[in-house]
């Protein structure tokens, strides 16, 4: 059978005395040594030169009691027994020059001696496993004999069911509430959200959100703002701003701030951005709008947290969080001289795609309660679908003619009306056919209009068609900009005249269509 092996400080006040009556009292380390049913067969007993007449009495009263026990005194010193940094160096280095042979014994930390400070260092090198060990608490209440109670921790979480199940729970409920709730269906996008979890958790490095526009990049920082809030993590304040609305002079003003005087118009001095996100979380959306100048010095201020306002002569320090959301594809930016690479390199560590609501079918219903409930929190009126509203509003919001260009705002913007022109509380199909015609006339817009065909054929191409082709190609080619397959653009395009065919060929249609112009689909894609 193996050894124990205990470890522990001498009680410099608990564990002394020298009459009879000490053995009346509860002393931690002797009691340590007098339970039956633990036995101890080493005490490296840790201690100070100056209580050696401590030591040597209590290592003559635990042979009184358990013969068995080796007492083997180690000398140690702090100079201030409350200063952290120096107690745990001393713990340490002990923990590193001691042989650990646990192929042949057991240790246990005794945690009840000591300063507090001295008490969570031997925690924390335990946790940590620079002691291989379980921890011991001794207390002198629980039994009414001398030697008082005991209590084994094994900080090898995975054995306690009921703790491993209390951190499971904590981190689902992270997860919802990065989700705002809504009991999303679409696995790729959970498994984004519990890894965006984790990293939120765990790091403080600048975050990178991608997606298309209104995939939910803002509501999803500020939510990872909230979550650290709740952990104490952040002492600051959540600071959002759109880059797209930062243009010349007054970019670098809004994000850096200026000294009074800096230039015509600074009547008074202003802090800047950067620097009311002190302590918090900066949110930059449309990151790639920034100029390169604004990036030069975010760049600065990310790397050393410091950076000169407009004007000033004395640098300022600013230590936050930096959040930042694009629609961009910034790689090609970085390639195109429009994004510095230094910067898009530094806030690339962790970057997550958001995806569109036109990727995530499934999650269109639970979005939709969701959307119902706001209004209804909005509003203070509670409205529901009628069973056959809802399946025709579900059909297509799900069918392969829903773009949802715009993604949740787009579905915001359809609950509310249909939910504003209900009667008595009950969207039925009437609301429903109205929205879905609106909502196919705006889907329905050529994207970009012509720049899409000179992007496809050239300016030469385009300038010899009619104007009748031009329109016409244009819709097709954005149509099929946002189809996954031929067949799914054909389905769209040929929504009405298929219908009147007994047999339909969506895709041959629609791929003669295309080879007319010269155009093939594996290129459009």
């Amino acid at each position: 059978m193996k050894k124990t092996v205990a470890i522990g400080l001498l009680g410099t006040m608990m564990d002394q005395g020298k009459d009879e009556k000490r053995w009346q009292r509860w002393r931690p380390t002797v009691s340590l040594c007098q339970h039956e049913e633990l036995l101890i067969d080493r005490l490296e007993l840790l201690y100070e030169k100056r209580y050696s007449s401590i030591v040597k009495q209590v290592a003559q009263d635990i042979k009184a009691v358990s013969p068995e026990t080796e007492v083997v005194p180690q000398n140690v010193h702090f100079r201030n027994p409350w200063d952290f940094e120096e107690v745990y160096g001393v713990l340490h280095d002990f923990a590193r020059g001691y042989t650990f042979d646990v192929e042949n014994e057991d240790y246990l930390i005794h945690i009840t001696t000591g300063t507090h400070v001295a008490q969570i260092c031997l925690f924390l090198l335990t946790e940590s496993h620079y002691f291989p060990a379980r921890l011991i608490q001794t207390s002198p209440a629980g039994r009414q004999k001398v030697e008082g109670s005991y209590a084994i921790i094994d900080l090898d979480l995975s054995k306690y069911d009921q703790l491993a199940m209390r951190f499971r729970q904590e981190i689902k409920d992270d997860i919802s509430f990065l989700k705002s709730g809504i009991e999303t269906r679409n696995e790729a996008f959970n498994s984004l959200i519990e890894r965006i979890e984790r990293v939120a958790m765990h790091s403080i490095d600048p975050i990178l959100l991608m997606g298309p526009t209104g995939a939910g990049k803002s509501k999803l920082a500020r939510r990872i703002y909230d979550l650290k809030q709740s952990r104490r993590q952040l002492a600051g304040n959540f600071v959002e701003v759109n880059c797209a609305t930062l243009r010349g002079d007054g970019a670098m003003s809004a994000l850096f701030g200026h000294k009074k005087g800096a230039f015509t118009g600074a009547i008074e001095g202003r802090e800047g951005l950067l620097r009311a996100a002190d302590k918090g979380v900066l949110f930059l959306d449309e990151a790639g709008e920034l100029g390169l100048d604004e990036q030069s010095m975010l760049l600065r201020a990310i790397e050393e947290k410091s950076f000169l306002p407009v004007g000033a002569d004395r640098e300022v320090n600013s230590d936050f969080q930096l959040i930042c959301g694009t629609n961009r594809d910034l790689q090609k930016d970085v390639a195109h001289g429009r994004f510095r690479e230094d910067l898009f390199s530094r806030i690339n560590l962790w970057t997550f795609n958001l995806p569109g609501l036109k990727e995530r079918p499934e999650d269109v219903e639970p979005n939709l309660d969701y959307e119902l409930d706001r209004f209804a929190e909005r509003n203070n009126l509670h409205v529901t679908f009628n069973k056959e509203a809802r399946k025709g509003f579900l059909d297509f919001s799900t069918s392969p003619e829903a773009s949802w260009s715009a993604n949740f705002r787009d579905l915001n913007s359809a609950v509310t009306r249909m939910a504003t022109l209900s009667k008595g509380g009950r969207i039925r199909e009437e609301e429903v056919l109205e929205e879905m015609g609106r909502l196919r006339k705006l889907w329905s817009k050529p994207e970009k209009g012509e720049d899409v065909l000179i992007e496809r054929l050239g300016e030469e191409k385009v300038d010899r068609l009619d104007r009748f082709d031009r329109a016409q190609l244009a819709d097709v080619l954005s149509v099929c900009k946002q189809s996954k397959s031929l067949s799914e653009a054909g389905r769209i395009l040929f929504n009405v005249s298929r219908k009147s065919k007994k047999t339909s060929n969506d895709a041959d249609r629609l791929r003669k269509y295309l080879t007319r112009f010269d155009i093939n689909w594996t290129d459009l894609q």
